[in-house]
């Protein structure tokens, strides 16, 4: 008798464990928050609160398994502004119509519902431009429908990345401008009726010519309007312009693809270690009463004794455990051109004493005086930590700054997890990818500790800023550079601005680094490189609209690596885990986000 109640405890505990997830309450008060924000919610009068708004049926929320999916409001003579806020508690939401309302002005910030699938404003009086990135945020949409709106501007080029996109509707407003190609598998689609001009694209010309009437300077196929070529119109010396820029073109292309031939791309656009087949001279600038190449300079470098904090020849060191050496040393180095980032120019220089390091050429850090500059150099200089790269030198001029640190032969993870194809690729199994995360958990552990006042401790943590050793012990490099950054320089080139943090709510806090620290975790765990790296968004995968998309959907054993999941099946459970963690770092409200302390926290439990 036992043994039978004990069965169907177990299989109580089955049925349990496969209903889906719910949380009534928290979408109660998220729907009740929206409500509030319309003008006059009279129409949503079975919104009340201590209610679950799937088991009372509230109006236009539709449910499956006791899960919203979808807010069906239309025809309600609502208006008001739309709390987008509210609406991003409900993680379970799908799609979104608030279709022939009297909504107005710009479009809500949807992006932030990164799981939407379909949007539908149909009928309502939202008016203005739509950032050309809106909807690049939105990687799952398949539908949307803005039509008979007053919508202006350009067409947001940001469609062309959803990848899923099958209808889109954007006739009766008053869109201008040229159409971009959608080259996706599109069932629906209409831009009648807007201020459109120039060639349709060759790829839409399978659609009714109904689909594009209404716009007067729209041409070519389908309308019955071929495009007027402007070289057929003019003269024989027009032909002979359009020529000369097409050659100069193909010149400047070829310029182009030769010089990206010797530099390695600090923002990822291209994925060498290095490139040891060019070698050129470091060309170091020194001070008038320099004399960084007399003999007198040569013979105090290399014979002298020197301390750390001690100026030669205005290098000044502030970490001799790799040895000393001064701008001569560096002068003399053949260097190979590692690349020329957001932050400057770096070259490898291998020295005659057997040392090679990077020499990077700092622009824009000139916020502060050169007292405080000093300072934090040598304050940096004292970092001691397994997993940071401390400088070893730097060198000081009002319209230049040189940085020096170790030279890492097996280059970032970025370059490892994307770039590099042979055996450090291959060696990156579950131990050591865990290894490397932990690496990194802990170094900003130490950074969190030593720059804990900071507003951003590290500021510009991404894979390339990861670099590795021969063991596979992760070196965080760049950090703590905020507080030496001209701020408009800082907002172009430290990755925390690309965050949504800043680019959605135009502030970067400690909880920035979290989401940083999150796109790493993501990286590692899924082996995809991020898009979120590419500041035009283009390339790439969108890992946190992705990994959170198959966490909703209880698919998340889809994002890790397959060539994890082929060698070490057995800890999925553990990779899972991490996956999570990356998430939880990656939410887009910084006020749900980890903190840094519970993200290593976290992070440290996982067990190989």
């Amino acid at each position: 008798m036992a043994a039978v109640r004990l069965f169907f405890f177990f299989l109580l505990l089955l049925l349990l464990s496969l209903l889906p997830l719910s949380h009534p309450q928290t979408d109660n008060q998220a729907l009740l928050n929206l409500k509030k924000s319309f003008s006059d919610p009279q129409t949503l009068s079975s919104w009340v609160p201590d209610q679950n708004p799937c088991a009372a049926r509230w109006v236009g929320v539709i449910c499956s398994n006791n899960v919203i999916n979808s807010l069906h409001l239309t025809d309600l003579s609502l208006s008001g502004i739309i709390d987008i806020e509210a609406l991003t508690q409900i993680p379970s939401l799908r799609s979104i119509s608030l279709v022939n309302n009297s909504f107005a002005g710009p479009i809500p910030p949807f992006s932030k519902l990164g799981v939407l699938k379909a949007i539908y404003l149909t009928n309502n009086k939202f008016s203005g431009p739509i950032p050309s990135d809106f909807f690049s945020h939105l990687a799952s949409l398949k539908k949307i429908w803005l039509d008979n709106n007053k919508f202006s501007g350009p067409v947001p080029e940001s469609l062309t990345t959803l990848r899923y996109l099958s209808e889109l509707h954007l006739e009766n407003n008053e869109f201008s401008g040229p159409i971009p190609e959608l080259k996706q598998d599109i069932k629906s689609l209409d831009f009648s009726n807007n201020k459109l001009q120039g060639p349709i694209p060759p790829s839409m010309s399978r659609f009714e010519a109904k689909s594009f009437s209404g716009n007067v300077e729209l041409c070519g196929q389908p309308l019955d309007k071929p495009c007027e070529s402007a070289a057929s119109e003019g003269s024989g010396w027009g032909l002979k312009v359009v020529v000369l820029i097409f050659i100069a073109a193909v010149l400047a292309g070829v310029f182009v693809m030769a010089r990206s031939k010797r530099q390695r791309d600090d923002d990822f656009s291209v994925m060498s270690r290095d490139n040891a087949e060019e070698v050129v001279q470091v060309h170091v600038p020194s001070s008038n009463h320099s004399k960084g190449t007399s003999e007198g300079s040569r013979k105090e470098s290399t014979s002298s004794k020197k301390g750390v904090g001690r100026s030669i020849g205005d290098l000044v060191m502030v970490n001799d455990e790799r040895g000393t050496f001064g701008l001569p040393d560096l002068m003399k180095a053949a260097a190979e051109v590692l690349g020329n980032g957001g932050l400057g120019s770096a070259y490898k220089a291998s020295m005659a004493s057997g040392l090679s390091v990077v020499v990077k050429r700092m622009r824009e850090m000139n916020k502060v005086s050169r007292d405080i500059f000093d300072a934090e150099m040598r304050r940096f200089g004292r970092l001691r930590n397994p997993n940071i790269l401390t400088p070893l030198a730097y060198h000081y001029r009002k319209e230049e700054k040189l940085y020096v640190t170790e030279y890492m032969p097996k280059g970032s993870l970025l370059y490892v997890l994307h770039g590099d194809r042979g055996s450090s690729h291959s060696d990156l199994n579950w131990p050591i990818r865990l290894k490397i995360v932990k690496g990194i958990a802990r170094g900003l552990g130490f950074l969190y500790k030593e720059f804990s006042t900071e507003e951003l401790p590290h500021g510009n943590l991404k894979s390339s800023n990861v670099l590795l050793t021969q063991n596979y012990e992760a070196l965080l490099s760049d950090f703590a550079f905020h507080p030496l950054i001209n701020h408009n320089y800082a907002v172009q080139t430290l990755f925390a601005y690309k965050t949504p943090d800043y680019v959605t709510h135009q502030r970067v806090t400690q909880k920035t680094d979290v989401y940083c620290l999150g796109i790493i975790v993501l990286e590692v765990i899924t082996g995809k490189f991020p898009s979120q790296y590419h500041s035009n968004g283009k390339g790439g995968t969108d890992v946190v609209h992705w990994v959170l998309t198959a966490i909703s959907d209880r698919r998340e054993a889809e994002c890790i690596d397959p060539e994890l999941k082929s060698t070490h099946s057995n800890s999925l459970n553990q990779m899972l885990q991490l996956l999570q963690i990356g998430a939880a770092c990656t939410e887009s409200n910084p006020d749900q986000r980890l903190n840094m302390k519970e993200a290593i926290r976290r992070i440290e439990e996982v067990q190989v």
